[in-house]
């Protein structure tokens, strides 16, 4: 198992940024990491999204199974067998105050493929959910 999280405070109320982060089919326009994303953020509901790391793009189809309003949005997803790859991505929004929050981003990697991943996920994963986070950030800012 490996983890990966950042966070960031965002000066935007909660029902701001999920609404940001749920309309999928605006990715394109403010997401540097995930810059497309088909699919509907409700639990059950298939989300593909489309990722750069690195010099890979990468299409991950996944399958929702958490989607909370104003509190946290979560896929699954694994490449090939559950075994070899999988991944749970959830996206946290914690209310500080009326009209700020904490976003937290987190994925969780398992299966025996992880290891040999473990490099581009501390380097190139992270910086990719350090990008997403900061263009959330300043489109929920920007659009109050």
């Amino acid at each position: 198992m490996k983890e990966l999280r950042t966070e960031i405070e965002i000066q935007a109320p909660p029902g701001k940024v999920w609404q940001i982060l749920t309309n999928l089919d605006a990715y394109p326009q403010w997401n540097p990491f995930i810059h497309h994303a088909i699919g509907t953020a409700k639990v059950g509901e298939k989300v593909d999204i489309t990722f750069r790391t690195g010099s890979k793009e990468m299409t991950l189809h996944c399958t929702v199974v958490k989607a909370e309003p104003n509190r946290e949005l979560r896929w699954k997803y694994h490449i090939i067998l559950p075994a070899l790859f999988s991944g749970e991505h959830s996206f946290v929004i914690e209310q500080i105050e009326n009209n700020r929050v904490r976003f937290i981003d987190r994925e969780i990697f398992n299966g025996l493929l992880v290891s040999s991943q473990a490099k581009d996920i501390d380097t190139h994963s992270r910086r990719g959910f350090e990008e997403m986070d900061k263009a959330l950030k300043a489109t929920a800012e920007a659009t109050q």
